[in-house]
């Protein structure tokens, strides 16, 4: 089997009069956002590998802080600007606070080595999709980016102890065989091989099971489940099913590290 090749994520820098305009925009969208008579606020960009968040505060005469929503367009924008930071020997930030004053004074502090406070913990492989994207040398990365825990992969069950599929299993409401079947067979291949496995249920057809892995990062399971549900309506065992309507049958992005980890729990081979 051969792993099919996947791009790289671009990462290209901006010079720093290109990143002051990028701040100050960023400043500008914040302040758009704010209600009438402000006097200070903060605004805080965390990400790790495609993990994101933003919350923004008012900050009232007394101290108080007063829970904002943020402005969607400050995230993409803080987005562009980590990654136009990023540095071979440093890597890039992976928090910013943005302090702003009436009536036009900030300030922007960048933090690239402690790990923010998040709101809702980064998915596992955050932490290794970060280093992909950004790498940086061993002496600039911090611990806790390195001791960050892979994704707990789990893998499905197609055949019995006879080699035949298992059709033992309840069957599927009608209106989700599709979404369901797109999802398995849809998900990012991580191994194929070039050609096609026989039908076990029904041997005299033409062999057309694809010999594929795919995984979305929680599960991996052979191109088997998703022919056998979409030819015979065998339904995939109760826990990847569970998993795939909790996802809402949308697959979610899958980072270059987790994929590497999938192909190594399906060869045995360490990576």
């Amino acid at each position: 089997m051969s792993q099919p090749g996947r791009p790289q994520d671009p990462s290209g820098s901006l010079d720093e009069a290109t990143q002051q305009q990028l701040i100050q925009e960023i400043g500008r969208v914040i302040v758009r956002a704010l209600p009438p008579g402000w006097r200070e606020a903060t605004v805080e960009y965390r990400a790790l590998g495609s993990h994101q968040e933003l919350a923004a505060q008012l900050i009232a005469p007394n101290g108080t802080a007063i829970p904002l929503a943020a402005p969607v367009e400050a995230a993409q924008l803080f987005t562009r600007l980590r990654q136009g930071m990023y540095q071979p020997d440093r890597g890039t930030w992976v928090s910013a606070l943005y302090r702003l004053e009436r009536p036009g004074s900030y300030t922007v502090d960048f933090n690239g080595d402690y790990e923010p406070s998040w709101r809702t913990a980064p998915p596992a492989g955050a932490a290794a999709e970060e280093l992909s994207r950004f790498p940086r040398p061993a002496s600039a990365t911090p611990a806790w980016l390195v001791a960050a825990p892979a994704a707990q992969l789990r893998t499905a069950e197609v055949f019995d102890d006879a080699g035949r599929p298992i059709t033992d299993r309840p069957e599927l409401d009608p209106t989700e065989l599709g979404p369901i079947a797109d999802y398995l067979e849809k998900a990012p291949i991580v191994l194929a091989a070039r050609s096609y496995d026989t039908d076990r249920l029904d041997p005299a057809r033409t062999p057309s099971v694809p010999m594929t892995f795919h995984t979305d990062g929680s599960w991996v399971w052979p191109g088997a489940v998703g022919y056998y549900l979409r030819q015979h309506g065998v339904a995939p065992e109760a826990d990847l099913l569970a998993h795939i309507r909790d996802q809402g049958f949308r697959i979610p992005e899958v980072t270059e590290p987790v994929r590497d980890q999938a192909v190594a729990l399906i060869t045995g081979e360490p990576r």
